[in-house]
């Protein structure tokens, strides 16, 4: 699970790592008054932060600094309830603006390929972390971290000698480091990042963001985060129908809708749309399986949360009937559509969808579906051809 900043934020504050004040508003007004009594307590001005569980908040205009309280409800205003990638803004992080000389980038992370941790870090931080990292790899220092040996002070100051800080700099990023570290462990994160990690004009190194993915794995381990969970899941509203519908459902940042039976199937199926949607730069939206069993009802909540995705562009329905009989997969399809259509369902649009069936009672569905000739339907004989139509609609619709 991937925490809201000010969520990332409390976590910080129980292992030490500085932040600057901040205070949730989830109203235009309580921006308002955010700004007003941070300014009021010394600060110059204050940054006011969409809290989605998503980056590229400041390119999308999810971040504003301003200089007093009028200027925060205007961008509250702006901000509050604009979509960020497919995430809308329900509240806001308003926090003191402090006076940066140096923005650096660090993280911490699960490395599952070393069956190890890798801590990174690098002297140019901020928005364009991601291009640096491409474009000069050199630039980004990284050390693996054997769980065995762990990672403190001592070894944050070894690793960070090749950036050449300045020393008292360096020992506030390797302390800084080394706890983003034990958070990692002792808390059962996958990662721990700060995008910027600032060195402000008086020298003082502070983190002026926090991002925190938790294994949700080890959820068990952690009652006290019970209340994350639940905001996670009321976060995320498609997720939740899923949960609560018994599917298993992730998403991803691509723009194709993928819903299989059985997580063999639906991975294939992730592998070979992402093969043939590579020239054309489109990707498998998330990973929905519907499972063995599934019934008409199953198939209605899969179709209304793949389409209640705006990103979404099309949708490939792969289904090998074994235990789910191809023909009630096909009724449920046309029973969710026809809601859709009639307006009973909210926050999803009908898109072009691709289907594959094969297996227990696939000509049976492939014949309720021609009898139906549904326009947004098209049926395809095998994974590779139905893969790149459904890549090749994603393609065109993007064109309109």
């Amino acid at each position: 699970m991937d925490l809201l900043e000010y969520q990332a934020r409390e976590c910080f504050a129980s292992w030490g790592i500085p932040t600057p004040l901040a205070i949730v508003a989830a109203t235009t007004d309580d921006a308002e008054q955010a700004a007003s009594q941070l300014i009021a307590n010394g600060a110059t001005g204050v940054v006011v932060k969409a809290q989605v569980p998503t980056g590229g908040r400041g390119k999308s205009g999810g971040v504003a600094v301003v200089a007093d309280a009028q200027a925060a409800r205007e961008a509250a205003v702006r901000i509050l309830n604009q979509p960020i990638a497919t995430h809308r803004v329900e509240c806001l992080l308003v926090a003191e603006a402090v006076d940066i000389a140096e923005e650096y980038y660090a993280a911490v992370l699960l490395d599952r390929d070393a069956g190890g941790y890798r801590a990174l870090f690098c002297a140019e931080g901020g928005v364009d972390i991601e291009t640096i990292a491409k474009n000069s790899p050199d630039a980004l220092l990284q050390q693996a971290i054997n769980p065995l040996d762990g990672f403190d002070v001592d070894a944050a100051l070894a690793f960070l000698q090749p950036a050449a800080l300045p020393a008292p700099v360096r020992a506030q990023a390797a302390e800084a480091l080394a706890k983003c570290y034990q958070l990692l462990r002792e808390g059962d994160a996958t990662l721990v990042e700060i995008n910027p990690l600032a060195r402000t004009t008086s020298d003082q190194v502070i983190a002026l963001d926090a991002k925190i993915t938790l294994d949700d794995n080890a959820a068990f381990r952690h009652p006290e985060r019970a209340h994350l969970y639940a905001a996670d899941r009321i976060r995320d509203p498609n997720e939740r129908a899923a949960s609560e519908a018994g599917l298993n459902y992730v998403k991803l940042d691509g723009e194709i809708g993928i819903i299989g039976n059985g997580a063999g199937l639906v991975l294939s199926t992730l592998d070979i749309v992402t093969t043939a949607g590579a020239a054309a730069g489109v990707r498998p939206a998330n990973f929905l399986d519907i499972g063995g069993g599934a019934s008409t009802e199953t198939m209605v909540t899969a179709l209304r949360v793949v389409l209640g995705d705006p990103q979404v562009r099309s949708v490939f329905i792969n289904i090998y009937g074994g235990i789910t009989a191809c023909d009630l997969i096909a009724r449920g399809m046309l029973e969710a559509l026809e809601s859709l259509a009639t307006g009973n369902e909210t926050g999803a649009e009908i898109k072009p969808i691709v289907v594959r069936f094969d297996g227990n009672a696939a000509e049976a569905g492939l014949a309720i579906l021609q009898q139906a000739a549904h326009p947004a339907v098209t049926v395809c004989d095998t994974m590779h051809t139905a893969a790149e139509t459904v890549v090749a609609l994603a393609t065109t619709r993007e064109e309109r």
